[in-house]
């Protein structure tokens, strides 16, 4: 079967590799999938360039998201309940970017038929975080959030979610191309920081500031959300698309008393409550599947297309996820 792999970290068009490997045999407890879909994510990438917070063991598989059918099923699996061809979202550290993959049936999401594949291939990594970013923040209806990399897939489901609750989220972007669309989908403001004063209409907007803000670029554009809290304010960083580090004001952290936090899905799975998870995972398809959620697809290409794919995922201004397909 056809895996996508790399021998060593670095730049994922340079160190990625489309190879022939024999097909994997369910373990106990486990299913045979059969991929269909798969999202390129920055933790993707980022765990190629062994930037991430796991190390790779090389050899190493790549892609952390992912659907596809069950294909067969390892001793101890309940068949009734996952049959054959029963569409499934899962996650796998060892690599969902193949035809073929091995996943523990506990973790998996059936996926019933008003769920696209499309929105299947994308319903872990963003949507998850999502919810339980804005579930940490403690947000109430009223309540102002900031979020950078407004255009971002995650973003778009941030305000959506956001919007629901009755938050008022203010985007930013570097570019006016999404403004309509993120003001669509329910955003009371978007800020293009390539042409206003971020902190001057966040407190023209709010009166003292947004009560959180959720960061996923670093460097400057991070020192400046901080700079658009309120007092008590918090901030959940989640990415670093700058590649550079935030600086921070002490006198902000001191004189705000705001607070800053990192946020990584991988951490709030393992501390979450299951009763919390659980809610997490049946509103999000609930909400999928009545419309009032969406996610967008820019692209899809085959996994032998891997290198144009990767760095289509790359490229700004991207009106949606990346998909490599079957």
């Amino acid at each position: 079967m056809n895996a996508i792999q790399f021998d060593t970290v670095g730049e994922p068009a340079s160190v990625l590799t489309l190879r022939d490997i024999p097909e994997p045999q369910a373990a106990e407890g486990e299913v045979l999938i059969r991929v269909k879909a798969r999202s390129i994510n920055p933790s993707d990438l980022a765990f190629i360039r062994g930037g991430y917070g796991i190390r790779p063991k090389l050899p190493s598989g790549a892609g952390f998201e992912a659907m596809g059918e069950i294909a067969a099923h390892g001793v101890g699996v309940d068949s009734a309940k996952l049959p054959i061809g029963q569409r499934v979202a899962f996650t796998a550290l060892q690599g969902a970017w193949q035809e073929y993959i091995c996943v523990p049936a506990q973790t998996l999401i059936p996926l019933p038929p008003t769920i696209s594949d499309d929105v299947g291939a994308q319903l872990f990594v963003n949507p998850l975080t999502a919810f339980a970013m804005l579930h940490e923040c403690g947000l109430q209806a009223g309540d102002w959030l900031l979020l950078t990399a407004g255009a971002s897939t995650f973003s778009q489901l941030v305000v959506q979610l956001a919007a629901a609750q009755g938050i008022k989220v203010i985007c930013t972007v570097r570019r006016d191309d999404f403004t309509e669309h993120l003001m669509q989908l329910g955003a009371a403001a978007v800020v293009n920081t390539a042409k206003e004063n971020l902190q001057a209409t966040v407190k023209e907007l709010t009166g003292r500031g947004a009560k959180a803000a959720l960061e996923a670029i670093g460097g400057k554009a991070g020192a400046e959300a901080i700079e658009c809290l309120a007092r008590n304010g918090i901030m959940l960083v989640y990415g670093m698309l700058s590649l550079e580090p935030i600086p921070l004001n002490s006198a902000v952290m001191i004189f705000k008393q705001v607070t800053l936090r990192g946020f990584w899905l991988t951490e709030w799975m393992k501390t979450a409550e299951p009763a919390l998870q659980h809610k997490a995972a049946s509103t999000l398809l609930s909400l999928f599947a009545s419309g009032k959620l969406n996610v967008s697809v820019d692209a899809k290409y085959p996994l032998e297309q891997w290198k144009e794919a990767v760095l289509h995922a790359e490229k700004p201004g991207r009106g949606g996820k990346i998909l490599l397909v079957d």
